[in-house]
């Protein structure tokens, strides 16, 4: 199973960015995909999910309003559209999957099954 994260870059404060997660390896009906990032200094925390079957979508409080998940079946990809971009979301972004609700899960996350690489976001002010 291998995820692929891509979309990071650099950002001016109020900008915004769209991240993607490219899965392959195994059906992910059943699964979540989605988002975790971790600041220097900081635990790794949860962002954002999508359940890949029903598109229901579910995110951290301090994104909602501002992050919006999506996802493409024919591409096995699902995204992460980040907009009203703050200093504050600059952290490495990994993506995750899991047949468990990410939302509630506690560092280190044991129920994630699969991580990808990350993608750094950097937002300057």
């Amino acid at each position: 199973v291998q995820l692929q994260a891509s979309g990071g870059g650099l950002v001016q404060a109020g900008g915004s960015l769209r991240l993607s997660c490219a899965a392959s390896g195994r059906t992910f009906s059943g699964y979540a995909l989605g988002w975790f990032r971790q600041a220097p200094g900081k635990e790794r925390e949860f962002v954002a999910a999508i359940w890949w079957s029903s598109g229901i979508t579910y995110y951290a409080d301090s994104v909602k309003g501002r992050f919006t998940g999506s996802r493409d079946g024919a591409k096995h990809t699902v995204y992460l559209q980040m907009n009203s971009l703050q200093p504050e979301d600059t952290a490495v972004y990994y993506c995750a999957a899991s047949s468990q609700n990410m939302v509630s899960m506690i560092n280190p996350f044991p129920g994630v099954e699969y991580w990808g690489k990350g993608t750094q976001v950097t937002v300057s002010s």
